[in-house]
């Protein structure tokens, strides 16, 4: 099941999963996330997140990786449920 809008990474909740919809930002935002696999159709895991604008750590694929707490508002995400 799935929540009714998407989110921002910066939104989610630990453990939570999405699929990338969308980058909210220029050329050199997408390519910077694109070369860590952040790219719209992604599924991604918001793994921790540090207490006032600190780094967001994610999962995508196999890899773990921190994105500056800016970036993480620019990353559009369909946020599935978890299944009780």
């Amino acid at each position: 099941m799935k929540e009714d809008k998407p989110i921002t990474v910066r939104h989610m909740h630990a453990g939570q999963s999405g699929k990338v919809v969308e980058i909210l930002g220029g050329t050199h935002l997408f390519n910077r996330l694109n070369s860590l696999g952040i790219r719209p159709g992604k599924r991604i895991t918001k793994v921790s997140s540090m207490f006032l604008r600190g780094p967001v750590t994610v999962r995508v694929d196999r890899s773990q990786v921190a994105i500056g707490h800016g970036m993480a508002g620019k990353i559009v995400v369909d946020v599935e449920e978890k299944k009780p």
